[in-house]
């Protein structure tokens, strides 16, 4: 029986399951003290882009590895977009309770603005997960990425929404969005990044073949403050080809 061999399709598709399902609880856990929520996202997102490069891991020994070396700044990233989103949270409370009056294009403005942030934070861990930068380094890479790949970004927003919309829907699903809510969405979003990840990894040690991956590693580590970025246009090419 062929289907069970170990390196049967059957049974790779298994085993990322199960190491999904298992990142997925780990996450749920360590998200549960609220502030550390931030290296609990970014270790699921260091893990998922692995899984998806197939490059050998212990999923546990992975996951708090990165979880260690992000925990503080991680941690501040994470602070910064509750802040963040309090602020704009309490900006629309006074818009839709009539609490201040402003031109509806105003309205409108905000709501593109608040989209954009949004659409900049989901995608903060991921890189946080994968380039060393200080904060401010991390954000400009992150925006930069957000935008020149702005399609596959909404794209990941919506995946990473929609477990719990039906979550909230249909309780019958509730058990499925505990085990994979929010694994499966990154490892998917894992799969909509790579191709952009690893130009700019490309590019850079193209500018620096001097600082070679450490062995152990998962490729680059250190990173410019100035993001280094593909060019749009084959951003643009790349996702007309997925």
């Amino acid at each position: 029986m062929k289907f069970l061999n170990i390196d049967s399709p059957l049974m790779v598709f298994l085993g990322k399951v199960a190491d999904l399902m298992w990142v997925n609880i780990l996450t749920l856990i360590l998200c549960i003290p609220i502030v550390t929520a931030g290296a609990a996202f970014t270790a699921m997102h260091y893990v998922c882009l692995k899984i998806v490069r197939d490059e050998e891991c212990y999923i546990t020994k992975s996951y708090f590895k990165s979880f260690k070396e992000n925990f503080g700044q991680a941690t501040v990233l994470w602070l910064l977009m509750l802040l963040v989103v309090l602020i704009f949270i309490g900006d629309f409370y006074l818009i839709l309770n009539k609490l201040v009056n402003l031109p509806s294009w105003t309205n409108m403005l905000l709501l593109g603005v608040a989209l954009l942030v949004m659409l900049v934070m989901i995608m903060i861990f991921p890189v946080q997960a994968k380039f060393a930068n200080p904060i401010r380094g991390t954000i400009k890479l992150t925006t930069a990425v957000a935008i020149a790949q702005l399609p596959r970004t909404f794209a990941y927003l919506v995946l990473m929404v929609v477990p719990f919309v039906l979550g909230y829907m249909f309780y019958q699903v509730i058990p499925i969005v505990f085990l994979f809510g929010f694994s499966v969405p990154a490892y998917v979003g894992a799969m909509l990044y790579n191709k952009t990840f690893k130009k700019i990894e490309d590019r850079y040690m193209e500018e620096h073949p001097e600082e070679q991956p450490q062995e152990e590693d998962d490729g680059v580590r250190i990173f410019s403050d100035a993001p280094i970025l593909p060019d749009t246009d084959e951003g643009a090419k790349d996702g007309d080809k997925a």
